[in-house]
């Protein structure tokens, strides 16, 4: 089986993460394979913002818990010292585009031996003030939405085994 399937296959989600800070070199090659991700006709919708200034992370992390409810301290970041935060322009196959993009950015991810895993929530995250007031910060004017955070960092303990592949999920048609 080629390398690439390899990495398909053994790729998993990771909730627990070493606090060491991830190098820029990793995260540039992380960050190009995103960009380099399919798109509907070839238009490239999707953009990464990448954060690895700790308040700011942790300013990220707060308002993604408050949008899941909990006020409580939680970080659903899992102590990830780096995220790459993906937008789609809105309408059309944004959506799709930014799907495939975080896509390559965990693979690539994994491939370069870090941990990632895809936190939801960053649609209602952008919609907020404080979510187009950082992206106004950038320079960021169009309308997008936001697709997911990739965090990433070491793995701090096991890497998961998959899980059994569940049955009857391919069919064929000949």
């Amino acid at each position: 089986m080629s390398e690439v399937l390899e990495k398909i296959k053994s790729r998993r989600s990771i909730r627990r993460f070493k606090p060491d800070p991830v190098p820029q070199e990793l995260l540039d090659q992380i960050i190009e394979a995103g960009a380099y991700a399919a798109s509907g006709m070839g238009r490239q919708s999707a953009i990464i913002i990448q954060v690895t200034n700790k308040e700011i992370r942790d300013k990220l992390s707060a308002a993604n818990a408050a949008v899941m409810g909990r006020a409580d301290g939680s970080d659903p970041f899992y102590g990830a010292p780096a995220v790459l935060i993906v937008l789609a322009k809105k309408g059309g196959t944004g959506v799709y585009d930014g799907s495939l993009a975080m896509g390559n950015l965990m693979l690539a991810a994994h491939d370069l031996g870090l941990g990632s895993c895809w936190i939801h929530r960053a649609k209602e995250e952008f919609e907020t003030d404080e979510g187009k007031a950082l992206l106004k910060s950038l320079g960021i004017t169009e309308e997008y939405e936001g697709i997911g955070h990739c965090i990433l960092g070491y793995v701090d303990g096991e890497y998961p085994q998959p899980a059994p592949r569940k049955e009857n999920r391919i069919f064929y048609l000949k």
